[in-house]
């Protein structure tokens, strides 16, 4: 069976919400380093978490003393670590995380060594050139995959088998910029999403075969793609951002039997780069809302809205529409962007989800009051 995924309309933003108690927060600076990636790791098992960036970790809750986790390879203005995924990858109870690179092209592991000394780098796959990274339970293990973006290269994902190893399994022989995960079809299998279309799991992962259902009009989408049911209407829809260009949406899914379509709704066509973002209960409501901003200088200046001024913001959802909340925008050195990769958690412990977010505008927190 085909299932076609296609584009039916373009319906027009609608910026209206009212709400009695909004999150507030006060910015910290951590550090000038325009690494693009930042991970929220107990690095020494003192029950605090510290941030993981680049060649660096800083020890929580302050964050003023930093350690060298070991210098990461600069190739023009990129650092080549594109993403911090928590992960005990061979299994000494000590936290490792998980990133790759663009320019080399691997996804590798480093080691926490339990002390202050430099992090050991594993090679976990060559798999080309590395947009980002994110990690979900595929096959509802309970434990994570780790799955790569590599645009114009295979499709793959790796699971973790047991101390330092991992297996490949391969999904689809290409995928386009950008990545997401969730059910698409509403099967209780979670299907992959990138900018060419979606990739349907099979019932057996081992074995079966990943069906494509093309998606056309999209070129470089967000690293991941939401994918939740915002009308509740019990059909999966995608919040996805432009991550090189202006535009942020969502695809309301209106299938009609085998018939999957999906009709384009705006949230903010008006800043570009939306690259990175996340699905959380920032306020505490029990309704998740979307967090996100823009990447700044993401081609170093050269897309469209290169160098506009910087934002961080969280979009409340109301059951309809999406409304924009400023966490922080200005120029450079004032706003601050989203990066490739942030982590959002409570980061001193108060029972409020904190934003830690790294980029060429530098490495900051900010601290929900």
């Amino acid at each position: 069976m085909k299932i076609r995924l296609t584009l039916l309309a373009l319906a027009l933003p609608v910026f209206s919400f009212s709400q009695t108690q909004k999150p507030s927060f006060e910015k910290q600076l951590i550090a000038f380093e325009s690494n693009e990636s930042v991970g929220a790791i107990d690095v020494d098992k003192d029950g605090h978490p510290d941030l993981v960036s680049g060649s660096y970790w800083y020890k929580g809750p302050e964050f003023k003393e930093r350690f060298l986790i070991g210098q990461v390879k600069r190739y023009g203005e990129y650092y080549e670590d594109f993403s911090t995924i928590p992960m005990d990858v061979n299994g000494d109870g000590k936290m490792d995380f998980v990133t790759g690179g663009w320019f080399e092209g691997k996804l590798i592991w480093k080691e926490n060594p339990g002390n202050n000394g430099e992090w050991k780098e594993h090679l976990i796959a060559e798999t080309g050139n590395i947009e980002s990274t994110r990690a979900w339970d595929i096959d509802g293990d309970g434990t994570l995959e780790i799955v790569p973006n590599t645009p114009r290269k295979p499709l793959a994902f790796y699971k973790w088998v047991g101390p330092n190893q991992f297996e490949k399994y391969e999904v689809f022989e290409t995928q386009g910029h950008g990545l997401g995960f969730g059910d698409i079809n509403g099967d209780g299998f979670g299907d992959l999403i990138s900018s060419m279309g979606w990739y349907e799991a099979p019932a057996d992962l081992r074995t079966g075969e990943w069906a494509f259902h093309p998606l056309d009009g999209f070129k470089d989408l967000s690293v991941p793609v939401i994918v939740t049911d915002l009308t509740g209407d019990g059909k999966n829809d995608l919040i996805i951002g432009n991550g090189h260009d202006y535009g942020l949406y969502w695809m309301e899914q209106v299938a009609d039997g085998d018939k999957i379509e999906f009709v384009r709704h705006d949230i903010d066509p008006y800043q570009s780069q939306y690259h990175s973002m996340e699905w959380v209960d920032l306020d505490g409501d029990g309704k998740n809302e979307l967090v996100t901003g823009k990447r700044y200088r993401a081609h170093n200046g050269k897309d469209p809205g290169g160098w506009d001024e910087i934002g961080l913001y969280y979009f409340k959802w109301d059951g309809k529409n999406f409304v924009k909340n400023v966490i922080s925008y200005g120029p450079f050195g004032v706003g601050k962007g989203a990066g490739l990769y942030f982590s959002v958690t409570d980061l001193n412990q108060d029972g409020k989800l904190d934003i830690a977010v790294a980029g060429k505008d530098g490495l900051a927190v900010f601290w929900q009051k």
